[in-house]
């Protein structure tokens, strides 16, 4: 073979081998987990939040670390009306880890020193945020060295997307926050009650997005009215749930609806896959429900023994 061609497949060959590398380092990257940690903790905090937030992780080899900053909740939380300054303090902090498709989001909130510091917002509603927010597949772990409200939490994971180069869309993020605010004020105002829990009013919400992604982005808000009225009814919250904060479920969901967050191909699939996790998480909840799955169920069984004793008495009668 000519040397000069020699030379000139040679160097496509080592051409190519650096493409592929780039390729695989760059995938390698994205699905790196990232540890958020608020800028206010102390030298030990900040260690022994790590230390919590990694052993959550599935592999805990390799991670990227950012600081979540008080200007971080300016720029993310302040749109939905929170007032947040620059020089505001910043505890808690969050992993996050990229799961496998279709998987969902899953949410947990760690003890730091066996203690859950989380004060005001529960798994659930970390999870119906983050879902209206954008993030798709995604494993979150939340932890604070302190008792404090967890704001900077969901900060810091929409900035760990922003600096990714997966920035979210602003207005699905402030969707987010007033659907989180809205669903923790109406858990506050229930706690204690007979018959309500937070599970059930997020499984409520969750399953009324995933009915809204089946209609698309030119549903209507009468039509949003009858699915939030449905969703209440099916998860047995009829009188529990006030009118005033049934408006205030309408209100975020056509919020949501007008955010975009409909377009999303994905939306309907990680809406129902949270409605799952939220029934999965409290078991002994759901089962008690007038559900249509547990009405299913009894059928069933009611089917079962009718078909035994018809049987039974059939082989008599021979």
């Amino acid at each position: 073979m000519n040397t000069k061609i020699k030379k000139i497949i040679t160097a496509c060959a080592l051409f190519l081998g650096l493409g592929l590398t780039a390729g695989r380092v760059s995938a390698a990257e994205d699905t790196t987990p990232v540890i958020t940690l608020g800028t206010s903790l102390t030298a030990n905090q900040k260690q022994g939040t790590l230390d919590v937030l990694k052993r959550a992780l599935s592999d805990s080899s390799s991670y990227n670390t950012l600081t979540v900053t008080g200007s971080d909740l300016v720029t993310y939380l302040n749109p939905s009306g929170s007032s947040f300054t620059s020089s505001s303090g910043v505890w808690s902090s969050a992993a996050i880890e990229k799961n496998s498709s279709g998987s969902g989001i899953n949410v947990r909130i760690l003890n730091y020193n066996g203690q859950n510091n989380i004060t005001t917002i529960t798994a659930n509603q970390y999870r119906n945020a983050a879902v209206t927010a954008g993030i798709t597949d995604a494993n979150i772990y939340v932890t604070s060295a302190i008792p404090i409200d967890g704001s900077g939490a969901l900060a810091g994971i929409y900035k760990a997307y922003a600096k990714s180069g997966k920035k979210l869309n602003q207005k699905q993020i402030t969707a987010a926050q007033d659907e989180l605010n809205t669903l923790s004020g109406i858990t506050k105002e229930n706690k204690g009650k007979e018959g309500y829990s937070d599970a059930q009013l997020n499984n409520a919400v969750a399953g009324a997005k995933k009915e809204m992604a089946q209609k698309g982005s030119n549903i209507t808000k009468n039509q949003i009215i009858t699915i939030v009225n449905n969703q209440i009814e099916n998860n047995n919250l009829t009188n529990v749930i006030t009118n005033e904060q049934k408006q205030q479920i309408v209100n975020i969901l056509v919020e949501i609806r007008d955010s975009g967050a409909l377009n999303s191909s994905s939306f309907k699939q990680q809406a129902s896959q949270a409605m799952s996790a939220i029934q999965k998480s409290a078991k002994g909840i759901f089962a008690k429900l007038n559900t249509s799955e547990n009405r299913n169920a009894l059928q069933k069984l009611w089917d079962a023994i009718v078909n035994f004793f018809t049987s039974l008495f059939s082989s008599f009668s021979k």
